[in-house]
């Protein structure tokens, strides 16, 4: 017998967490199911193994868009009429280029044909799919529409790619020019400023204050940038360990959510991610507690997280959705205003899918917008910066001229 430590959804909706002793690690997963709960994390002693460790790293190498491809690809198979191990085996065979998938793959069918079930031979692969993946796939094999749930989840996995990549697409040219113009700042600061040291040291007067401001910079720069870059590398770590601890990790998420224009775009992402999420889960047939138990772990800001708690606690007292999420108070009126209607009119879960569409088009706009404001005005600062550090440079040489030319 060994001891395993569990985190599973119980029929309440919330959390569990425990310790239990089981012959394996199935045998510990139908435990849990025999109480009535949805397993969500199963590991022996802890999951510190080293094996464990094999299995974390192994994770890592298979992308999100693999993830999707697998999806899609399954959910075609399954559409034409293959079953389940089937499909698989053909998946093995023709993603032999993505090594590390196909060893999932491949455990994944073993595990069918030992008996288990599609969502559990997935949640045996340690973290690989995530719980909405899981829960997702477990109320498709319930329901006898796997294919289509499947189909779903494609869609899911790729609506979330395309808005990702719309981010990141937006944020690729601000990123290029604030490089470029800050390493521009850099080579005149250490190498091409400093060539006029010996020049204005037999100038025989006074440098103009501009001048000997941006000589005393480029001198420290010199002679003392290593230890500006261990500075910045010290704050790189210090950053990384804050955001690695959850209290920590959370003060900065509530810092993030009360900037101006960033907090809003945060709100904005996040409450698309609700309403996609939990309406994908509910047109499952995923109870509603479960559902915002789960669609908890897929959300990013810890503070919006934690107070999917209180959302919880109030829908077993037999509150509405809207009604605790608007005392939350963290995600825009809009999606608030749209999840009352649909749950009025009894179509919540097509009012949620609708409303992630609607706030992902507003939150690409709001970018675009903050965007379109925030570059002119780094190309106008750093502009400045160096047209002063240049300016302070020619003032200095006018006057050695003038010096020659009496």
């Amino acid at each position: 017998m060994a001891a395993f430590h569990y985190k599973a959804v119980g029929n309440d909706g919330q959390i569990v967490q425990g310790v239990l002793e089981a012959t394996s690690r199935d045998a510990a997963v139908s435990q849990i199911h025999l109480k009535g709960q949805v397993p969500i994390r199963v590991e022996e002693g802890g999951g510190a193994s080293k094996k464990g460790k094999r299995r974390r790293s192994r994770r890592k190498s298979v992308t999100s868009d693999q993830i999707a491809s697998f999806t899609r690809e399954m959910a075609t198979l399954l559409r034409s009429g293959q079953p389940i191990d089937g499909a698989l085996s053909i998946l093995t065979s023709i993603s032999g280029e993505e090594a590390r998938l196909t060893e999932h793959i491949i455990n994944i069918r073993d595990s069918l044909k030992g008996g288990h079930s599609f969502a559990d031979s997935l949640e045996k692969e340690d973290g690989l799919f995530s719980d909405f993946y899981i829960q997702m796939v477990r109320a498709g094999e319930a329901g006898g529409a796997l294919e289509t749930v499947l189909e779903r989840l494609a869609v899911h996995l790729e609506r979330s790619k395309e808005v990702r990549d719309s981010l990141v697409s937006a944020l690729i040219y601000p990123m290029i020019l604030l490089f470029v113009a800050l390493t521009s700042i850099m080579i005149l600061m250490t190498y091409v400023i400093p060539q006029f040291s010996d020049l204005f040291a037999d100038m025989g007067q006074a440098l103009p204050l501009s001048t000997q401001i941006t000589m005393a910079v480029a001198n420290g720069l010199q002679d003392y940038g290593w230890v500006l870059a261990l500075l910045i590398i010290a704050l790189i770590f210090f950053f990384k360990w804050q955001m690695g601890r959850r209290s920590s990790a959370k003060r900065w998420h509530g810092r993030i959510l009360g900037l101006p224009l960033i907090g809003e775009i945060v709100k904005q992402v996040e409450a698309a991610r609700f309403c996609r999420t939990l309406g994908t889960l509910l047109e499952n047939g995923v109870p509603l507690l479960k559902s915002v138990t789960i669609v908890k772990e897929t959300i990013g800001n810890f503070v919006i997280a934690d107070g999917m708690d209180f959302v919880v606690s109030n829908l077993k007292s037999g509150q509405r959705l809207a009604d605790p999420l608007e005392e939350h108070s963290q995600f825009p009126s809009f999606a608030l205003h749209m999840i009352r209607i649909g749950e009025e009119s009894g179509q919540l879960e097509p009012m949620l899918m609708q409303t992630a569409d609607i706030i992902d088009q507003e939150t690409q706009t709001l970018i675009k917008r903050a965007l379109s404001l925030v570059e002119p005005i780094m190309i106008l600062v750093l502009g400045l910066i160096i047209a002063g550090v240049v300016m302070s440079i020619l003032v200095a040489i006018l006057g050695v001229n003038q010096l020659v030319a009496l």
